[in-house]
């Protein structure tokens, strides 16, 4: 039961609420209505860039919660990067809070949330000898100029256009999230860290194992999770509680003492998510 010095989250990710039918969105706004939860945060891919903003508003208004989130890959379809996070900046909903916008949002005292959508930045596995093309590459602008989609030659490895752009992308993201996290860090004794991509190997859990080398660079954000080393290791009296989702497996890692990641399974269609009682003590995930 959570305490007078706890809360209960609901944790939501990889709901692509434009694969869900409406009878099976409703039904998923309705249980996390009904959860017991003080807030969602809602981890990305929501839907894509012609309707995730449409769908934000339904969550807000719909549960009644103020929804803390981030964005995923999918939520970039058919736009580009640079559009579709202006447009989230410009939200102008009481309830709704962009993560990576707003800064460090306070739980309760000495609870802190941090959050960013991160990117599969090419940073961990075999990029060079992957030929793993993602959607990404064909249905989001800036990856698209960056990719030669009729001739593969030269598209994957060190120093291509595509490596560039990733690479950029990831280091972004860790950029933004660097000062908020050390922020929080030095306020609070818990800091939950949302994101979605996985920051680290041993987090991209996909059908029960860690997803294979050419997979790796898509499925992993290596930029923060250098990021999230640095700072646990800077502040050890502080603990970091990682919820990532991305690649639609289940697992936890333990990456440090005070460092713990949490990926969230998902499936196309079924759109769910868990409870999240955390407080100055402890993160737990609920099964």
């Amino acid at each position: 039961m959570t305490g007078k010095n706890e809360t209960t989250v609901a944790w939501a990710t990889d709901i692509h609420l434009d694969h869900a039918g409406p009878e099976a969105a409703l039904a998923f706004i309705e249980r996390v209505r009904v959860s017991g939860a003080t807030a969602l945060l809602v981890g990305g891919d929501i839907a894509t860039a012609v309707d995730v903003n449409e769908h934000l508003v339904d969550l807000a208004d719909m549960t009644g919660m103020t929804v803390h989130f981030v964005l995923g890959n999918h939520d970039y379809y058919g736009g580009s990067v640079t559009q579709v996070r202006q447009r989230a900046g410009a939200l102008d909903h009481p309830d709704l809070r962009w993560l990576p916008e707003v800064g460090p949002q306070e739980l309760m005292p000495g609870l802190a949330l941090v959050g960013h959508g991160g990117w599969g930045d090419a940073g961990i596995g075999d990029f060079a000898g992957s030929d793993v093309v993602l959607s990404d590459y064909l249905v989001i602008a800036e990856l698209r100029t960056a990719f030669n989609e009729v001739e593969f030659t030269g598209v994957f490895g060190e120093g291509t256009p595509l490596e560039a752009e990733l690479r950029r992308l990831g280091r972004d993201a860790a950029d933004t999230l660097a000062p908020q996290l050390a922020e929080a860090a030095k306020t609070s004794r818990q800091v939950i860290v949302l994101t979605h991509v996985p920051p680290f190997r041993e987090a991209s859990w996909h059908e029960g194992r860690i997803s294979g080398e050419t997979w790796l660079p898509a499925f992993t954000c290596g930029a923060i999770g250098k990021l999230l080393l640095k700072v646990a290791g800077e502040n050890p009296e502080c603990r970091f509680t990682v919820l990532c989702g991305h690649t639609h497996g289940h697992g936890s890692a333990r990456m440090a003492p005070n460092l713990i990641v949490h990926t969230q399974r998902a499936e196309y269609g079924r759109p769910g998510f868990v409870l999240v009682e955390a407080g100055t003590d402890a993160v737990e995930v609920l099964p």
